[in-house]
């Protein structure tokens, strides 16, 4: 089935497309692809609240000397390069987590359960980053995260649990 479509029907029926991700066999390069998809998409997801530090609405994190291309530049090496290398221990803290209440299934399982949920969940973080961009920081911004982090929560656990019930 289409990425895409799998997409829309984890927010339906996570367990189920996550037995279908894991009877499609070990493939760990489909997992690192699902995972460096969904942190470019996060590093996409930043371009309007940088332009609009840029542009002056709010103040800038980064020293007065910086311009937008570094901006960019700075949040593409965080997000792209350094963000998936610590992803990586999260989904390995699952595991544990996971096999110390009984789980039976397999780190790549709890990777896959995790960078799939990252991914599945990035139409509400381009959602935040229009608002965030448009709107600014406040309640909208807040709320659309807040929805973000419900959504993220029960995907993953119900994909985990899937993952981790050894069938």
């Amino acid at each position: 089935m289409a990425v895409t479509r799998d997409m829309m029907r984890s927010w339906r029926a996570p367990r189920a497309v996550m037995r279908d991700l894991l009877d499609q066999g070990k493939r760990e390069d489909r997992a690192i692809a699902y995972l460096m998809i969904a942190c470019f998409l996060i590093f996409v997801a930043q371009w309007p609240r940088l332009s609009r530090i840029n542009a002056g609405f709010e103040p800038s994190p980064w020293p007065a000397d910086i311009n937008f291309e570094g901006m960019m530049t700075y949040t593409f090496y965080a997000v792209v390069i350094m963000l998936p290398l610590g992803l990586y221990a999260v989904a390995a803290v699952s595991r544990l987590i996971a096999k110390a209440i009984g789980g039976q299934g397999s780190w790549y399982g709890a990777r896959l359960a995790f960078f799939w949920t990252l991914l599945a969940t990035t139409p509400l973080l381009l959602l935040h980053g229009l608002v965030r961009g448009f709107v600014g920081p406040g309640l909208q911004s807040s709320l659309v995260g807040a929805v973000w982090v419900l959504v993220f929560g029960y995907i993953w656990v119900q994909s985990l649990r899937e993952a981790e019930s050894g069938t």
